[in-house]
């Protein structure tokens, strides 16, 4: 089963890139963020041509996420469904279109968008951590179900220096802070792992570049769209790779596709050997 997530930066604006690209690469399940559109104007026809189901959750110019798939998406969720602290929370929560989640193929596909918080010292920051902690709470109800999770988007967090072109020059900046960074790792728990890391330890590989400065072509990228996945399907994970030549493209988005391919079959298989979870598939 091959899971990709896409920041496109405006899905009209890319339509044409995204088709090409799913052609070439065939996934079962596409994540996007930044979609940019209020849904009765999202563009399904040309995905529905090619044989995927669509769920989405827009607004104009702003935010917005879609989980494309070849399996009907089932028990889909738009938003944190007032997992929040405060009712004032809710309703800013509710006023940006960040997250949707399904159930696919066994799996709890959450698909996000966490916001950048322009700068530590912006309201907009406080904003960010915030809705990191709603996240981590979203997630907690969901491991109490027991479910097999598969978290993945556009962060806005670089895990560590590893994944900063630069590190020193960014050092406790946006998207770079210690607080973003624990803010991060308090919804991943150590329950959720990094699929990317289990097969590359190294630095080099990005995943957004600035649109100024030529970043691109100096290669002076961030690490910032990831997929998480509970550690139950880490035996699973056949690959992990960030795909970096839709970037290339004429008008692109500022970030990189990224995908995994989970062997799914193992899982299905154990419980078929185990009677008393035979109908629980």
């Amino acid at each position: 089963m091959l899971i990709a997530t896409w920041n496109v930066n405006s899905i009209r604006t890319r339509l044409s890139q995204i088709i090409d690209w799913i052609n070439q690469v065939n996934p079962d399940v596409l994540c996007l963020q930044e979609t940019k559109v209020i849904d009765d104007k999202f563009p399904i026809e040309p995905f529905e041509k090619l044989g995927y189901s669509l769920e989405v959750y827009g607004q104009k110019s702003y935010n917005g996420v879609a989980i494309i798939s070849k399996i009907k998406p089932e028990n889909v969720k738009k938003g944190f469904n007032g997992c929040t602290d405060s009712d004032q929370n809710s309703e800013i929560f509710l006023d940006q279109k960040r997250l949707i989640s399904a159930d696919i193929n066994g799996i709890k596909i959450i698909n996000v968008y966490v916001p950048n918080g322009s700068s530590l010292e912006s309201s907009k920051f406080n904003y960010k951590i915030n809705w990191l902690n709603c996240l981590s709470s979203f997630l907690d109800e969901q491991e109490k179900k027991g479910e097999l999770i598969c978290l993945m988007g556009d962060f806005n967090v670089a895990p560590s220096n590893l994944d900063i072109h630069d590190p020193k020059k960014y050092e406790g900046g946006i998207m770079a802070s210690e607080i973003e960074r624990n803010a991060l790792n308090n919804v991943l728990k150590k329950r959720l792992i990094d699929s990317f890391r289990i097969f590359e330890q190294n630095t080099g590989h990005w995943s957004w570049w600035d649109y100024r400065n030529n970043a691109f072509a100096l290669n002076k990228g961030w690490r910032i769209d990831h997929i998480y996945i509970s550690k139950e399907l880490t035996s699973k994970l056949k690959s992990c790779v960030i795909d970096c030549s839709p970037r290339g493209d004429v008008r692109p988005s500022d970030h990189a596709p990224v995908m995994i391919e989970l062997n799914l079959n193992d899982i299905h298989e154990d419980f078929f050997e185990d009677e008393d979870n035979f109908f629980e598939i």
